[in-house]
């Protein structure tokens, strides 16, 4: 657009002959410098007009499309319909869970250790009760309540608030399972409102997810978010054999959310909330959490059996890089390291250097989606393995084992002592090779007595104590609740790492 300013002459009047003679030289060249402007200003406007044409007749210019309205082939306008229907996801997700959302509150005696030299004297010092929160989803109508390990891990006491009544129940540990940071409680209610349990195979990266807990002892406080990841191992279950690999959400999870419910916008739970990433302790923009799959088999377990029942391929697997499966000529699986005596049914053995690829038809892509594959599975189940060796697809059909090498069903065998406060059982078979000792005594559900005093942490393993072995968990419980005198212990702590303890008992 051009916009046309129009000037205003300098009115001036002649006074003499040099004035007039001025005044006509003015006049003169004023009269050449307007027509030099109006013939700039007519050249102008005609190269305007021409350049126009001549990029319309030979360009065929279109409108630029970030200058005007968007490209219904690139971009699509929101509409109110959308928004409406995702808010309605999420209050109807929120109404279908929270319910099945509870509080837990826990109770546990501490006790500081003092050490002199190196050793350990002393163990007797007690703080005092310590409470702790977490959260937790009821899974049954009878009262069974699913949660983290850690959240109610040591305690002496545990209590349940219920979401819709308010009411305190009080709880106790069916059983739990280290591997997973899973654990089972049991209170005497009924008429509760269980979750629906939704397929976590069938979860999308990009889908929306709802994270409901009691962050900061707030009762049922929802936020929203999307699933950032799947199968993520982020090395933080504290076990010989753990099971990680998490659902990734960006919704915001923070202390207090342990134990509570991940879950679709039908409010069908797809994970278990467990985990964050984080420097300062609080959400940073990552929360993890146990898929729903192996949550509902760890619950099955936990009541049938009191342990989770693993099945085994006696198989060591490391994850493998580019470099790596192009010389081994798999796109992606797991290398087998190690073989610990494993035939199919026709007897071939798996080999070192062999990349395990599919599990029963899953593609395996990490040691985390291996472990999760066989987390699925229990002693007896085969399973059928897709292994590229020399660069050759081959199937084989493994027979799972459990800790003990066969295919039976274990049910768990343990003691339990209260002088001590802790239940205690054999070390497996293989516990024995993964550790390479002769044998042992693991503890584990450590409530108030000798063994907390003494800060031993749960999975400990007791290899000698003042230089004795034990067989029997009866004979070691016997002679661990009747000494008095200097005690020296030698172990192995759940992450597998020697410790030597010495104590004075009285």
């Amino acid at each position: 657009m051009i916009l046309l300013i129009r000037l205003q002459p300098y009115l001036y009047t002649p006074r003499s002959k040099e004035d007039n003679s001025f005044w006509q030289h003015y006049c003169s060249n004023l009269s050449m410098k307007f027509r030099r402007i109006t013939s700039i200003a007519l050249v102008s406007l005609f190269a305007s007009f021409a350049g126009a044409y001549f990029y319309k007749t030979f360009f065929n210019a279109k409108p630029i499309t970030q200058a005007g309205p968007p490209n219904n082939n690139v971009y699509r306008q929101v509409n109110s319909s959308d928004v409406q229907n995702l808010e309605t996801g999420f209050i109807a997700a929120s109404k279908n869970s929270t319910a099945s959302v509870v509080f837990i509150k826990t109770e546990s005696q501490r006790y500081q250790r003092t050490s002199f030299w190196g050793f350990n004297f002393d163990p007797f010092g007690r703080i005092g009760k310590v409470a702790s929160t977490g959260s937790g989803v009821i899974v049954s109508a009878d009262g069974y309540i699913i949660t983290n390990q850690h959240v109610v891990q040591s305690a002496d006491k545990i209590e349940v608030v219920l979401s819709d009544s308010k009411k305190t129940v009080r709880a106790t540990l069916v059983g739990a399972d280290p591997s997973s940071d899973l654990a089972l409680l049991k209170i005497e209610s009924t008429g509760l409102t269980p979750i629906r349990f939704a397929n976590s195979d069938e979860v999308q990266i990009g889908q929306w997810v709802l994270a409901v807990g009691n962050p900061f002892n707030l009762n049922s406080t929802v936020t929203a978010g999307i699933v950032s990841a799947k199968g993520r191992n982020i090395n933080i279950v504290n076990n010989q054999f753990p099971i990680e690999s998490f659902i990734q959400t960006d919704a915001a999870i923070n202390p207090g959310n342990s134990g509570g419910a991940l879950v679709d916008l039908n409010g069908d739970l797809v994970g278990v909330n467990t985990a964050i990433a984080s420097k300062t302790g609080s959400y940073v923009g990552y929360g993890f959490a146990i898929p729903s799959n192996i949550v509902a088999k760890t619950i099955d377990d936990l009541k049938n059996y009191g342990e989770v029942q693993r099945g085994f391929l006696g198989l060591d697997v490391v994850d493998i890089d580019g470099d790596m499966s192009e010389k081994l000529g798999a796109k992606q699986g797991v290398l087998v390291k190690r073989v610990n005596g494993v035939n199919d049914e026709t007897g071939t053995r798996i080999e070192a250097g062999d990349v395990i690829t599919a599990i029963d038809g899953t593609l395996i892509d990490s040691k985390s989606t291996f472990d999760e594959r066989l987390a699925y599975l229990r002693p007896g189940d085969i399973a059928k393995l897709t292994i590229v060796r020399s660069k050759n697809s081959k199937q084989f059909n493994i027979t799972l084992v459990n800790k003990e090498g066969s295919t039976k069903l274990l049910t768990k065998e343990s003691l339990v002592s209260d002088l001590l406060g802790a239940e205690f059982e054999k070390l497996s078979k293989l516990e024995r090779q993964t550790y390479r000792i002769a044998s042992g005594i693991k503890v584990s559900n450590i409530t108030n007595g000798k063994i907390r005093q003494m800060s031993i942490g749960e999975g400990f393993i007791f290899v000698k104590v003042n230089s004795k072995t034990f067989d029997g968990v009866a004979n070691f419980i016997d002679y661990m609740e009747t000494y008095r005198g200097q005690i020296r212990i030698e172990g192995v702590n759940a992450s597998g790492s020697s410790q030597y303890l010495s104590f004075t008992f009285r």
